[in-house]
């Protein structure tokens, strides 16, 4: 009898104090989770969500820290459930979650149930609103997945990425800013000199913060008469490279509604002006919600290289070396949102690759010096004939016919390059304007989209006929 009391008298004694423990427990885990330290919080919601599986706080907090903590997948199975439960801020991590995996239709309808949540509770709107107008852009950009082949790639420190580029003498040199300059001030740019020797382009910091980029003209033996280019916009302009026209430059940017980071622009000086167009920023999978940077394109080899810190360690970069196509031809026909996520976020540079194409002598060109005095292949475009012939110039065409038809073809992409040009100028002007700004402008913009499609078709067609010329000419039976 005597025993069976003291049982129970430590029971009901060891009761409160397990409560108490387990209530110290989650105070500290929450102390931790709203310091920010995820990890160190993350075992004890791990354990107090298997007690509780069905508890919507226990879910979201332990999805919170998987989400912190890389573990995309198990963030989002707890996440989830808190969901269900109707947890306001599931629905931003969420939506979150979803962007950095490029499932940009989730993410908007999680940023809309969120902003949903907040106009119940009369809470500002604001932020959600604009991150709901990113995915937007993020989901249009996708769709306009260039069909690139990238076609190899090397991992490399941040600092030294420029052992990558291998240019050839007609493309002009790039070398870091510093070395260049050889100024005391660490300045993380570069300096692109252009072929004839006689121009710098670069970066560097100016009096608010911001990089900014400049040019330089020779002056006899010395450097001298710096030039401003692009207006600011209070937000980094870097990592400068001009082709070969003088007038088309590549530059990284902060601003210009960058979906994350630096993002790669493009733009053309105006003679008439003197200055430079509106940049336009390129799509994906050059840009991403990362860094990208540093895009240069060798006309003499036919290749190019960009920058980007996607998936990469601190302090490290992956440095990627690509075919340039002029006509920046979409992908069309990828129905699978999966597959097409994979070749928006360049997941494996074998899904760019065409069919039996051999790339050893172009990933060799790369890595090979070449000078004024090697003879220079030419590469105006790429006209894929059949498994084994590619052609590169309209000389290289053997058929009258095919040649007449293959140049429509390039009259038409020119067409369509500036068409779509003009097309995101237009989508451009109409997000940033009002009611009456864009209820003019949405008839201009669908005509445009069907003049697009159309030209897209037409050069389909007729680049459908030229292989056909060509190959009746070449004896091989190809449709």
């Amino acid at each position: 009898m005597k025993h069976k009391y003291l049982k129970f008298f430590f029971s009901i004694l060891i009761l409160p104090l397990s409560i108490y423990g387990h209530s110290q427990s989650l105070d500290q885990a929450k102390r931790m989770y709203n310091e920010g330290l995820y990890e160190e919080a993350m075992p004890v919601f791990e354990k107090l969500v298997k007690q509780s599986p069905n508890n919507s706080s226990y879910n979201l907090w332990y999805g919170v820290c998987c989400y912190e903590t890389g573990d995309f997948e198990r963030a989002e199975k707890y996440l989830l459930v808190a969901n269900k439960r109707k947890v306001q801020e599931s629905y931003r991590y969420l939506a979150v979650l979803y962007s950095g995996l490029f499932r940009f239709d989730e993410a908007i309808n999680m940023w809309e149930e969120y902003i949903a949540a907040q106009n119940k509770k009369k809470e500002d709107t604001s932020v959600a609103e604009t991150e709901l107008g990113r995915v937007h852009n993020l989901l249009r950009m996708q769709k306009r997945t260039e069909d690139i082949q990238v076609i190899d790639s090397v991992v490399l420190s941040k600092n030294a990425f420029l052992e990558a580029y291998n240019l050839s003498e007609e493309s002009g040199t790039i070398v870091p800013y510093n070395s260049f300059f050889d100024k005391g001030n660490s300045v993380s740019s570069i300096v692109y000199t252009n072929q004839k020797g006689n121009t710098i382009y670069y970066a560097r910091p100016t009096e608010n913060g911001y990089y900014s980029i400049y040019s330089q003209s020779k002056l006899i033996d010395a450097w001298g008469d710096e030039k401003a280019l692009l207006a600011g916009n209070n937000a980094d302009n870097n990592y400068p490279f001009v082709l070969s026209d003088g007038v088309t430059i590549y530059f990284a940017s902060k601003g210009y509604e960058s979906i994350g980071g630096y993002d790669i622009f493009v733009s053309r000086y105006n003679t008439n002006t003197n200055s430079y167009l509106t940049p336009e920023q390129l799509g994906m999978p050059f840009n991403s919600m990362a860094n990208d940077y540093m895009m240069v394109i060798d006309e003499s080899k036919g290749l190019g290289w960009f920058v980007t810190d996607r998936n990469q360690p601190e302090d490290y970069v992956c440095v990627y070396l690509f075919i340039p196509d002029p006509s920046r031809k979409r992908i069309e026909d990828i129905e699978d949102p999966k597959e097409l996520r994979n070749r928006a976020l360049l997941t494996s540079i074998s899904d760019t690759w065409r069919e039996n194409a051999d790339y050893t002598k172009l990933i060799k060109l790369a890595h090979t010096d070449t000078d004024q005095n090697n003879t220079k292949k030419e590469r105006d475009f790429e006209f894929v004939i059949n498994n084994k012939t590619t052609y590169y110039t309209l000389n290289d065409i053997k058929s009258h016919e095919a040649r007449e038809l293959y140049s429509e073809v390039i009259n038409i992409n020119k067409q369509i390059g500036d068409l779509k040009s003009r097309l995101d100028n237009i989508r451009e002007s109409y997000t940033k304007g009002n009611t009456s700004a864009r209820e003019q402008l949405a008839p201009t913009i669908l005509q445009a989209e069907n003049q697009l499609y159309t030209l897209i078709e037409d050069a389909t067609v007729q680049e459908k006929k030229a292989r056909n010329a060509e190959n009746r000419q070449l004896g091989v039976n190809y449709k």
